[in-house]
């Protein structure tokens, strides 16, 4: 069991570095990169850019499995060249192979007090490796387009409603759970299922019926004798915006049971995992970025698309390049936390500090001044996450 004082600093680490993570993309889409002094500045609003900046943050973390490997391995090497060959034991310690004897037989040990370990559950399961290992290239697949579409979203939506909205993730993995891993829900979570819905209709309804944040002016605007209300227009970009978030969860939820049916079949560690995921996005987004602009960005210059714009903007702008950085660091160590959680307490715990990130990011955009309060948002928020922990 760990240690309160590591447990708290696996729990504060979590809950600042996925806040942060959220929040710096939100301050991103915020700088202004061109016309600043007119009354219609143009920010930076580079979906793709960003998804990118999420696939260097998890390649970091394969970096880090490689480099664990490596210790383990010439640690395991040096306590074996110092015994000769030989390794001598008391008569009241068990041996345990560091590597199972049969590639398809995994063995979990739990460790005793007194020292011995006992193999408690014997699983059926190979390590991935090889030509295998490109099946995580599929769930990278659905992050990218997830990832994509919650960017583009969160540039129209506030912070906080775009991390409320993203448990709705919840709704899709409970039923595509049921279609294709062939699983029962119970009641309870057929009931919170049905309040994780009524809570992200009520969030969604927020942002769209009371306008929580707007970057264009109040007053009317008078174009060629027709007067243009821009509440309207904003009102139109958040419906978008919270109909890409909601939408987006449906590809994760598939990215997470595709994840299960891999790790079902096959043994690799979670950090590795969300390495190979990030190193096969990253690739693939690479590859992808000359076709999105030869195809779509150079025909809508400043677009979504337009990549080489892009990268010109955070080459032009020390603070989006240092924030670009930031989105980095935090994904990567928001991983790392998130991982070290679930294995030093549980899942359980883990989803608990991703609900207090939400609010954290809540009282940080109400502060920063970025939207104002809004009791709708309230009643759903805590319908939402009465809901999901009911079905956790």
């Amino acid at each position: 069991m760990p240690s309160a004082q590591y447990t708290i600093f696996l729990a504060t680490g979590m809950l600042i570095t996925g806040a942060c993570n959220t929040l710096l993309n939100k301050l991103q889409d915020k700088q202004c990169v061109k016309d600043c002094d007119t009354p219609n500045p143009q920010n930076f609003e580079q979906p793709v850019i960003q998804t990118l900046n999420m696939f260097m943050g998890e390649t970091c973390c394969l970096i880090v499995c490689f480099v664990i490997q490596y210790y383990i391995k010439s640690t395991y090497v040096r306590v074996d060249s110092s015994d000769n060959g030989f390794n001598e034991h008391d008569n009241n310690e068990t041996d345990v192979p560091l590597h199972p004897s049969h590639d398809n037989d995994i063995n979990i040990y739990n460790s005793e007090p007194n020292g011995d370990a006992q193999i408690i559950e014997s699983i059926n399961k190979t390590v991935l490796s090889g030509k295998a290992t490109l099946l995580l290239w599929l769930p990278s697949i659905l992050d990218i387009c997830g990832t994509t579409l919650m960017n583009t979203g969160l540039i129209y939506v506030a912070a906080s409603v775009y991390q409320m909205l993203r448990g709705a993730v919840v709704i899709f993995t409970g039923f595509f759970s049921v279609m294709f891993l062939k699983r029962r829900l119970s009641k309870s979570q057929w009931v919170a299922l049905f309040l994780v819905m009524i809570g992200v209709s009520i969030v969604g309804m927020s942002n769209i019926i009371v306008k929580s944040h707007s970057n264009k002016p109040v007053n009317e605007e008078i174009d060629n004798g027709y007067h243009i209300n821009p509440l309207n227009f904003v009102t139109s970009q958040n419906v978008l915006g919270v109909a890409m978030v909601i939408l987006a969860q449906i590809f994760t939820a598939f990215q997470f049971i595709l994840e299960e049916k891999i790790m079902s079949r096959y043994e690799v560690s979670p950090l590795k995992t969300v390495g190979l995921e990030g190193f096969f996005g990253l690739f693939t987004v690479l590859a992808a970025i000359p076709f999105l602009y030869l195809f779509i960005g150079r025909y809508h210059p400043g677009g979504f698309f337009d990549i080489p714009n892009g990268f010109s903007q955070i080459i032009n702008h020390v603070s989006i390049f240092f924030i670009s950085i930031g989105c980095i660091c935090s994904i990567a160590f928001f991983n790392w936390f998130g991982l070290s959680v679930t294995n030093a307490l549980s899942a359980t715990s883990r989803s608990t500090i991703d609900t207090c990130r939400t609010v954290l990011i809540w009282m940080i955009s109400l502060y920063l001044g970025w939207e104002t309060f809004n009791w709708y948002q309230v009643l759903g928020f805590l319908v939402l996450i009465y809901g999901t922990f009911i079905f956790n």
